[in-house]
């Protein structure tokens, strides 16, 4: 008999939801190539016009500022780059500012070399240090490039949610420019970079019900924007080189227009998330909770059992159906120290885990939860008995 397990990873990649399927299969029945000025070929470009549309709307953008890409990881190596174009102009960025929790694909750096990455650090909570971002942009030297600020809007491990709002006015005052990583944002809180949310977001496709493999870089204007990473055909305005992902993108088209009526349901995750964190604290009093101290995002927890590795439990309650992250997943499977819970100064430790949740979460989802932490506690305290 099949057993039925439960999902609780949507930070890692969100199940693909039924229309942005059916958006892809439709897609794939287009043979032609979007760039071709034949009937099949505007057929194939209306699909790609249509998804920019959706993934303008979720974020306040105009659809013009939407660039596609490979994904989130693309998007941000393309942005992080000290050579930017205004018009036929170059503007030169002479200095990255990253916070210590961000992604690993922001704190890599991009294109920028090591040395002229700067990190910030996060306090207890995981909110970044933003006086100390201001003294940092403060000092900056602009008479060698402006600075450039990258910045996740909510963390993937513990989904704390940043000020940025004002860190874009700090990052405004001093002359600089703000990308915000909001790959676990968008769909999640609202989202209006028209209101200057930020200059550039960071989007992917799979974190909010869509296909994996593409992303986007959404710009708050056409004033400037970074040299190409991909040069090719001048597709996407000539920002990024290669025929477009057509049935990629036309799910993440799908999938954007899902997240944006999905606001509307925040509290119903949010009361499913309450239930999962009162379940912890009733099997394991003694349980770490990390981020409680700062906004958070409405379906994601983290959370250490003290005395036990996170793998290992996460194996555990892999083996009795539930799907759960031990840290994020963006190591090719590796599990390793969260440097997001060392950026918070609680150390390298035993890791925690990551429990991440959505629309489609159920009460039969949380049951199988409960039963599986159920027999991780039991086992737990036969083992403190026998000590």
């Amino acid at each position: 008999m099949a057993v039925t397990r439960a999902y609780l990873d949507y930070n890692a990649s969100a199940p693909l939801l039924a229309a942005a399927r059916a958006a892809v299969v439709d897609a794939l029945d287009i043979a032609a190539n979007p760039s071709s000025v034949h009937t099949e070929g505007r057929a194939a470009r209306r699909v790609i016009e249509e998804a920019r549309r959706s993934v303008a709307a979720l974020v306040g953008a105009r659809p013009e500022h939407v660039v596609f890409t490979s994904g989130a990881t693309e998007a941000a190596s393309t942005l992080l780059t000290p050579d930017w174009k205004m018009g036929r102009g170059a503007v030169r960025m002479s200095r990255l500012f990253v916070s210590e929790a961000d992604h690993p694909c922001i704190l890599g750096g991009g294109r920028f070399p090591p040395a002229q990455v700067s990190r910030i650090g996060v306090d207890g909570a995981g909110i970044v240090d933003v006086e100390a971002l201001a003294g940092a942009l403060a000092a900056h030297d602009k008479t060698e490039g402006l600075p450039l600020v990258a910045i996740h809007g909510a963390n993937n491990e513990t989904g704390v949610i940043q000020p940025i709002g004002r860190i874009a006015g700090i990052v405004k005052q001093a002359g600089g420019v703000l990308v915000v990583d909001a790959v676990q944002a968008a769909g999640r809180i609202p989202i209006d970079i028209s209101a200057g949310y930020a200059d550039y977001l960071i989007l992917s496709s799979h974190k909010i019900g869509g296909p994996k493999g593409v992303g986007a870089i959404v710009a708050g204007a056409d004033l400037m924007m970074p040299s190409p990473l991909m040069n090719g055909g001048g597709q996407e305005k000539g920002h990024r080189g290669g025929t477009e992902n057509l049935a990629g993108i036309a799910g993440f088209g799908a999938a954007a227009r899902a997240a944006l009526s999905g606001l509307a349901t925040i509290d119903q995750v949010l009361g499913h998330r309450d239930e999962i964190e009162a379940i912890v604290r009733a099997l394991v009093p003694d349980a770490e909770f990390f981020g409680t101290g700062a906004p958070r995002l409405a379906n994601t927890t983290f959370f250490a059992i003290p005395g036990a590795k996170a793998e290992t439990v996460q194996i555990a309650f892999d083996l009795a159906g539930v799907a759960l992250s031990a840290g994020s997943a963006c190591s090719s499977g590796k599990v390793g120290p969260s440097h997001v819970l060392k950026a918070m100064g609680h150390g390298e430790g035993n890791g925690a885990l990551r429990v991440s949740i959505g629309a489609a979460t159920g009460a039969s989802d949380i049951e199988a939860f409960r039963a599986a932490l159920t027999g991780i506690a039991m086992r737990r305290a036969g083992k403190e008995r026998a000590a």
